[in-house]
């Protein structure tokens, strides 16, 4: 694996919050590129420039943010799903992997000493629930004007856990 850089050492949680209606074609491509094909999907990507680029195109479509330890193991645990829509269990992560927990995968993963492709069958789409109480203002409106979309930094976690 090449050396990152320090500004790239962070895995980015990305949900898709509006529809395909009234997009742009580059932007109905980019989402798909990204794996994000219906509402309340969310993927995990790392900073490299090439996916900042796909985010900023498809800004006006989701929500992005660095996740942290707790949050991806929460997310593993609960919305993991394996092929054949098995969920993802402490068991098939000790005897499938090298690793003891989901928890010590996760650390792995956001220390990119791990790939999400370590897991056999797992399913690199993460099927979402709408958050508990509602997105907290419009999702029209960029997160910096009170709104749910575009980059939201840290503050994906509590989204995240909202949504699962």
């Amino acid at each position: 694996m090449p050396k990152r850089k320090a500004s790239e050492n962070a895995r980015i949680a990305v949900i898709r919050l509006r529809s395909s209606i009234g997009l742009q074609e580059d932007v109905k491509e980019t989402l798909l590129t990204l794996n994000l094909s219906r509402i309340n999907h969310a993927v995990i990507i790392d900073k490299r420039p090439s996916y900042l680029g796909m985010l900023q195109k498809a800004k006006d479509a989701i929500t992005w943010g660095e996740l942290d330890a707790p949050a991806l193991t929460r997310l593993l645990q609960k919305r993991g799903r394996l092929e054949g829509n098995r969920r993802l269990t402490e068991e098939y992560v000790t005897r499938r992997t090298k690793y003891k927990s989901v928890e010590d995968f996760a650390s792995s993963l956001l220390a990119f000493k791990a790939e999400l492709a370590e897991i056999p069958k797992l399913k690199k789409v993460f099927r979402l629930h709408p958050p508990s109480k509602g997105f907290r203002g419009s999702i029209k409106r960029p997160y910096r004007n009170k709104g749910a979309l575009g980059y939201r930094g840290s503050e994906i976690n509590a989204l995240l856990k909202r949504m699962t």
